[in-house]
């Protein structure tokens, strides 16, 4: 099914196709705004889609976090929102996309990503519970399904502390 997809950088031309797939693969539009704001606002930052037969019907974000310890801040990008057409869910898109996203932040010298999901799917890219490094977003009751892939060794080494989202994510 997935042999002709082409996974590519977000254009100005797919944002409306992007917020539509985001509006069906969600119960609510808060993701197709959160793409919205963030691509208006963040900086740096990773759109790709996924276009089958021409239409779009995938789409996955990254963007920007601050690592925020005591002894130094450091950024890093966060994987989210991802969406795929729900007629289409559970094809391989959406592992396309991961791991197109993945290679598109090493090429960008982003060596560091973290993911709030679901702990059945994220593990298999290389994505470990984030809490088990000193890593933890916002409370830890939020560490089964916090996690962070390290994209070059040694990149996570001497890290601990809280992950901060870009505010966007702070948006009603």
């Amino acid at each position: 099914m997935t042999v002709d997809l082409l996974t590519r950088a977000e254009e100005p031309a797919d944002h409306a196709a992007v917020y539509e797939v985001n509006s069906q693969a969600f119960a609510t539009t808060m993701e197709a705004e959160l793409v919205e704001a963030l691509r208006a606002a963040a900086i740096p930052l990773i759109s790709l889609v996924a276009e089958l037969d021409r239409g779009i019907v995938g789409h996955i974000l990254f963007s920007p976090v601050r690592i925020r310890s005591e002894s130094h801040k450091y950024r890093a990008l966060a994987l989210g929102p991802m969406a795929v057409r729900p007629d289409l869910q559970r094809r391989g898109i959406g592992s396309q996309l991961v791991v197109a996203g993945l290679e598109a932040c090493a090429r960008q010298q982003e060596f560091v990503v973290f993911v709030l999901g679901h702990p059945d799917f994220y593990p298999r890219f290389g994505f470990a519970p984030a809490g088990c490094t000193g890593l933890h977003f916002k409370e830890e009751q939020f560490d089964p399904y916090f996690f962070v892939a390290e994209l070059r060794e040694g990149a996570l080494e001497g890290l601990s502390g809280w992950v901060e989202y870009h505010p966007a994510f702070d948006q009603e």
